[in-house]
């Protein structure tokens, strides 16, 4: 397997004082451009906040890779356009004026959510290599409608789909191993008009019974929404073991639990994505402790991250989301390694050198901050563990973790092989 340091900062694997990169870099020292990178972000609206940790994760990448040599002697350079809006028009422009105007042969995206990835299309039609984390079931579907045209799509985390049977299995697990013991096997799910949400909770309600589960509610809520009192009524008047808010905007869920609080049901609270950004926890206080999530991506408490989550703190703030910015972060070195083993990392219109660098991408098991990123052949999305392998060297882990002691980051509780910690009771329950 090969990763970051072995590949760029391995000298000892390498028997020499150079790194891998540093000995191809000077064989290719001629050309010595910038290559630009491209990358469309949410740096306004409603997503912004994950939209500064993005580029966060872009730029610190950008200035390792340029401190070793960059790509084959040449230097990156980014180039970011705002998405915003977020929707299909908005996102096709920007990255095809990013191709115009720069020549960039990559862009990675963080999410741009309502596009039906056109991006892909994008990609397609400019022949580039296109990363991103929209996390969406979709892209494998249209990478799966025909893979000879969307060659150059790589989706850098598993899709949202695998978060249903994810969230039943520890449930279970929970129960099983005795550290919970709920009334009944019954759960609320609460979702977004996002199909993002939606495809969580559908994949939720539909192999609830299979686990052994009924669904007691199913509630669609606006994007945004931070008004939760009809919602809290259903949920109060028959309270169920467990409530799963799909919908995933931090603020929104911090004013969810700020509003439960005052008049609690004895329900575990699951929520989506949103708890890992510190605007949760800045905006919920004290009513969030306890609250459990998940993430199929996000930087993981681990030795091999400690250095860059102390490095990014140190430069983006005390406060700075790391688990947003690893995303891109991995991406672009991914990328960054792919294009120089493949020789370059070619340029729009350049089909046969972009379809080395695709496939070099797709053979390198890359052992990043966020942990495994081995893409699933059927679907160019990174192989979710332990849903598609019971490997944890060749998938990327399903995070689940807790909202314990909010003077602290909050606590990976599963899968057992990177967990720190285990669930506990909330506060809130009896």
């Amino acid at each position: 397997m090969l990763n970051r340091r072995s590949m760029l900062m391995g000298t000892a694997a390498l028997g020499s004082g150079a790194s891998l990169l540093s000995s191809v870099n000077a064989a290719h020292a001629a050309d010595t451009s910038p290559i630009a990178v491209g990358a469309v972000l949410p740096m306004t609206g409603a997503a912004a906040a994950d939209g500064v940790e993005f580029q966060n994760g872009l730029t610190m990448a950008i200035e390792e890779i340029n401190a070793m040599g960059g790509v084959l002697g040449r230097p990156l350079e980014l180039h970011v356009e705002d998405s915003s809006a977020m929707n299909a028009e908005i996102v096709s422009q920007a990255m095809q004026r990013l191709i115009d105007k720069y020549e960039t042969p990559v862009i990675v995206n963080g999410y741009n959510f309502g596009t039906g990835m056109i991006e892909m299309d994008v990609a397609a039609d400019n022949d580039i290599i296109f990363i991103h984390y929209n996390t969406l079931i979709s892209h494998n579907t249209k990478f799966k409608s025909d893979p000879a045209r969307y060659y150059g799509s790589f989706q850098g985390d598993p899709p949202e789909y695998y978060y249903g049977p994810g969230l039943l299995t520890y449930l279970n697990g929970l129960i099983d191993s005795g550290q919970w013991a709920p009334e009944n096997k019954t759960i609320a799910l609460v979702t977004s008009s996002a199909e993002y949400s939606i495809v969580i909770a559908n994949a939720v309600r539909d192999q609830a019974k299979d686990y052994g589960w009924d669904v007691t509610l199913y509630e669609t809520v606006g994007f945004p929404n931070n008004q939760w009192g009809p919602t809290l009524a259903k949920l109060r008047q028959e309270p169920p073991a467990v409530i799963a808010v799909t919908h995933f905007l931090p603020q929104d869920l911090a004013a969810f639990m700020t509003q439960f609080i005052p008049q609690p049901t004895n329900s575990l609270i699951y929520m989506q994505y949103g708890p890992s950004l510190p605007a949760f926890k800045d905006i919920g206080g004290d009513a969030v402790e306890g609250v459990l999530y998940s993430t199929v991506v996000g930087c993981l408490p681990d030795d091999y991250s400690e250095a860059f989550r102390a490095t990014y703190r140190d430069k983006f703030g005390p406060n700075a989301a790391y688990l947003t910015g690893s995303q891109t972060y991995d991406g672009l070195w991914k990328w960054a390694l792919s294009a120089a083993i493949a020789g370059g990392p070619g340029a729009p219109y350049e089909k046969e050198q972009m379809q080395k660098v695709a496939a070099t991408m797709n053979m390198l098991v890359y052992r990043g901050v966020n942990g495994i990123c081995n893409f699933d052949p059927d679907g160019q999305s990174a192989t979710c563990y332990p849903a598609q392998t019971s490997d944890a060297s060749l998938g990327m882990p399903h995070q689940f973790l807790q909202h314990q002691d909010l003077t602290t980051d909050p606590v990976l509780i599963s899968p057992p092989a990177y967990a720190k910690g285990s669930f506990k009771l909330p506060p809130w329950m009896s």
